[in-house]
């Protein structure tokens, strides 16, 4: 492997000692064409990504979805439910879809129907409210619903339909399960030699877990409907539900050997396209079964509107697929197999090939020890990945560091993410085998969730625990190139060498590498809006700006004259007295900062006045792509190379960058010639409007993709929503520019100095400064830099005053791989997020938030460099009434 052999763990992945090594014959890629050149034909999309959710969701290739256009370009398709010709050419195309679907599972219309539904969950819940459930009565106990604590949240939601019945759920265990007693065919049969009066049950389990990869027996199909083998010990009649969704992505399935009554799944699986379609198969010997009650569109033979008289189609199909089935996106399924026939030559290639990958991957992480010889990684695995019949292609696991401690996956999955890794965290809708392989008890989710952890979120250790894990998986187009990537990830960002640099991930041209030619690489430091640390005498009070002035490297040495403190800040320091050790003057402003436009670069002033929502205009923009969604620089770095420049005097930001003219934009929008757009911040709908096609078609030059900007709308109003402290009411009405969490972000050069000296590294010289310190302080896009005392003392801070100015600490900032982004050049280095991960125990935290205690505007209000920093500690924070004439005079005064 290029590049491989130089750093620890290379052994661990070489690939042809390891086909050598297996006890059974591995099978990678499809005959004599390339992997490579499949990826680079029909997936150049992934190019420098590494893509290991495919039991999220699968990724189609290009070729399906021309050939689909083709279709749907050449062809007019009409609503099914016609009789015209373009009807007929749909009904007929809907139809050879149905038995291409039956024949790629094996089997035919004879044997079972398909029922085209919105995906698998939708197909579950289908046979929850059809299935013919029998409620208890005195002549027994009625019908049973059994399901594999192993499934799906959709699985599990089955039995709410089945509560609101009177029927029993029965949750079974895997080892109860596997354990079993298997009876003759004799002692299976109904003791009242009459099956067909006894009740009916369900049983479900899923073909493969889609938290583990375990394959679970698809003998238990018919062992279970013999009555050879029983999910629970009850008299009557047992069906099969087999939950294949997770299953069918990359292994194939016989129905003709395996006849499950009821088998939901979803196409994006096996696919990638299209999405929100799936299908409930259902044996033909059990449909006659299913009560429907609703019927709908398309659905009815004949009724009745004004009386209780209704005949259903006799189709099965027909019968359960309400309304307008999603035509188009049956007729592009057809385009899939023919597209997953052409690339792979059928499911069991696939099967081999994802496994192959998938046990390749297993042995290298199993094999990864600490110096000291604990484990890098702990897996959760039924199997040792001995076989496909097993394991699917699914490895999930956590990360351990030396101590074996727990390093939580929303860390990993940001680290992941550095590198253009696509990982899945958390418990992938199945807590069933979350709890059973974590080792979380009941009691332990009920108090994960009074701790505020819900699933999907990134509340990944509680009290140490985990609350989910990593899941890498395969699909079809996967190739040892990203298995190898991957691995080279863990073992660079756990097992790098000790004396400093980090070790390559991956040379140009690989898996997870980004191309010789990248813009990240050709690009240049931007001219910074950012002048000398020194604040200027004669700055004018209406710019603020620090224009053409030289950058001094290493502000440490910063010296700012501290003015005499006004007879109201020797009122504030009174009543902060005894709060701190040390000089209450040894807290000053340093630097102030604003974010014109969010997520490009700062503009760096010695004053600045305050609105309502922060600092004047900071996080007023935002470049959103051509449907809208906003833009952050984890998806398009080079946004830190835009840098705008406020004008107060004129009203217009100029915007500059490498190479383009400079632009100018209003400040303020002409409320009779905009249209208000909606856009979202973290899931905050605000109103907002486009700044015009000038600025747009600039931005678009220079990004090489559509862009534009808009700007929050003047007259709305976003509140604060997140409640942080003991006094919940001082901001729960604070107003919100275009920011995250809250008006402002404080950092302390204590803190960043301990976290430059973690990232220097030893050399013969002695210290080797990796990053200067105004490089480390615009990663964490602060607006305001104090000088404290201590590293993270600001974390203790309950409110500070600023000059005359009040705020209230509403807690720390949670950091996310944006710290990692050289805000001059637009570069990745991992280190920064790692190293402060280790020093703040696996959490990345960085900075608090501030938001304004009261603000009165009817004066002009502002934060200048150099003001005192008065902070109050939280065990000591005392209330006192300020005099109005005295709480909004300048901070710098």
């Amino acid at each position: 492997m290029a590049g491989g052999a130089a750093h620890p763990g290379a052994e661990l992945l070489a690939f042809a000692r390891f086909l050598d090594s297996s006890l059974q014959p591995l099978v990678y890629g499809y005959g004599p064409g390339s992997l490579r050149e499949l990826r680079a034909r029909e997936f150049g999309r992934l190019a420098g990504t590494v893509y290991l959710d495919h039991a999220g969701t699968t990724l189609f290739p290009q070729s399906q979805i021309t050939s689909f256009m083709k279709d749907v370009l050449e062809n007019v398709y009409g609503n099914p439910h016609s009789q015209n010709i373009s009807s007929k050419l749909t009904h007929d195309t809907v139809e050879h879809v149905r038995f291409r679907i039956l024949a790629h599972f094996h089997t035919s219309p004879e044997d079972y129907t398909v029922i085209f539904t919105s995906g698998s969950t939708a197909a579950l819940k289908l046979v929850a409210e059809a299935f013919p459930w029998v409620s208890p009565g005195p002549e027994g106990s009625g019908s049973c619903f059994c399901y594999l604590t192993d499934s799906h949240t959709s699985v599990v939601g089955m039995r709410k339909i089945t509560a609101a019945m009177n029927v029993t759920s029965i949750p079974v265990r895997p080892e109860d399960m596997w354990s079993a007693d298997r009876q003759d065919a004799a002692a299976a049969e109904d003791p009242a030699g009459d099956p067909a009066g006894q009740p009916p049950h369900l049983f479900c389990y899923p073909a493969q877990s889609n938290f583990s990869g375990t394959r679970y027996p698809l003998s238990w199909i018919g062992e279970v409907k013999s009555g050879r083998r029983r999910p629970a010990s009850r008299p009557g009649k047992w069906f099969v539900l087999l939950d294949a969704a997770a299953f069918v992505g990359t292994s194939p399935l016989d129905l003709s050997v395996h006849q499950a009554d009821f088998v939901p799944l979803s196409f994006y699986k096996i696919f990638g396209f299209p999405t929100g379609l799936g299908a409930l198969l259902v044996n033909n010997r059990s449909a006659p079964l299913l009560r429907k009650t609703y019927f709908g569109g398309g659905t009815a033979a004949a009724y009745l509107a004004g009386d209780d008289f209704y005949v259903p189609r006799e189709s099965m199909a027909e019968r359960f697929e309400d309304g307008t089935i999603s035509f188009l996106d049956v007729i592009a399924l057809k385009h899939g197999f023919d597209a997953l026939e052409r690339l792979t030559g059928g499911m069991e290639n696939v099967r081999q090939h994802t496994f192959t990958l998938a046990q390749y991957t297993y042995a290298a992480l199993s094999s990864l020890r600490y110096p000291n010889g604990a484990p890098v990684v702990q897996i959760y695995s039924d199997s040792e990945f001995s076989s496909p019949e097993v394991q699917g292609p699914v490895i999930s696991f956590n990360v351990l560091d030396d101590n074996g401690n727990i390093i939580g996956y929303s860390q990993v999955d940001k680290m992941a993410s550095l590198h253009n890794i696509h990982v899945r965290t958390g418990c992938f809708c199945n807590t069933g085998a979350c709890q059973r392989h974590l080792g979380i008890s009941d009691e332990m989710v009920k108090k994960h969730l009074q701790a505020g952890h819900v699933c999907g979120d990134d509340v990944d250790l509680i009290d140490g625990q985990p609350t989910g894990s990593v899941r890498i998986s395969f699909g079809y187009m996967s190739t040892l190139e990203d298995a190898q990537a991957f691995l080279r990830f863990i073992i660079a960002t756990r097992l790098r060498p000790s004396h400093g640099q980090p070790l390559p991930l991956a040379t140009p041209g690989e898996a997870g590498a980004p191309p010789e030619d990248s813009e990240a690489q050709n690009a240049v430091p931007a001219t910074r809006a950012r002048g000398s640390p020194s604040p200027q005498e004669d700055a004018s009070p209406h710019s603020g700006v620090w224009n053409n002035s030289p950058t001094t490297e290493d502000a440490e040495g910063l010296c700012l004259p501290l003015l005499e403190a006004t007879g109201t800040q020797q009122t504030t320091s009174e009543k902060a007295a005894d709060v701190l050790d040390g000089d209450l003057r040894s807290h000053i402003v340093t630097n102030l900062y604003l974010y014109p436009i969010k997520s490009c670069a700062a503009f760096e002033v010695t004053r600045w006045p305050l609105g309502s929502q922060g600092l004047l205009y900071d996080r007023s923009w935002m470049v959103v792509n051509h449907n809208g969604i906003c833009l952050s620089q984890k998806q398009e770095p080079r946004l830190c190379l835009i840098q705008p420049f406020i004008d107060l005097q004129r009203r217009v930001m100029v915007i500059k960058a490498q190479g383009m003219e400079p632009i100018e934009v209003p400040l303020e929008e002409n409320s009779e010639q905009v249209q208000i757009c909606q856009s979202k911040v973290c899931a905050d709908r605000v109103n907002t409007y486009d700044c015009g096609e000038k600025i747009s078609n600039w931005l678009s030059k220079f990004f090489g993709r559509p862009y534009h900007l808009i700007k929050q709308s003047s007259d709305f109003q976003r509140n604060a929503k997140k409640k942080h402290g003991k006094d919940q009411s001082a901001h729960t009405t604070a107003t919100l520019s275009l920011v995250n969490e809250a008006q402002y972000l404080l950092i302390n050069r204590s803190s960043i100095l301990e976290l430059q000296q973690q990232l220097s590294t030893s050399c013969e010289n002695g210290k080797e400064e990796l990053f200067p310190m105004n490089n480390l302080i615009s990663r964490f896009r602060a607006n305001i830099i104090t000088n404290g005392t201590r590293a993270f003392e600001e974390e203790k801070w309950d409110e500070i005053s600023v000059g005359s100015l009040h705020f209230q600490v509403l807690g720390p900032c949670n950091r996310c791989q944006m710290i990692c982004i050289d805000q001059q050049t637009g570069q990745r280095n991992q280190d920064v997020f790692q190293k402060l991960s280790e020093r703040r125990e696996r959490k990345v935290k960085f900075g608090v938030y501030l938001m304004h205690t009261s603000l009165d505007l009817s004066s002009p209000c502002y934060l200048s460099v150099g003001s005192q920093v008065l902070p109050l500690l939280k065990e000591n924070i005392k209330h006192h009434d300020i005099p109005a004439t005295e709480k909004f005079q300048d901070a710098i005064s």
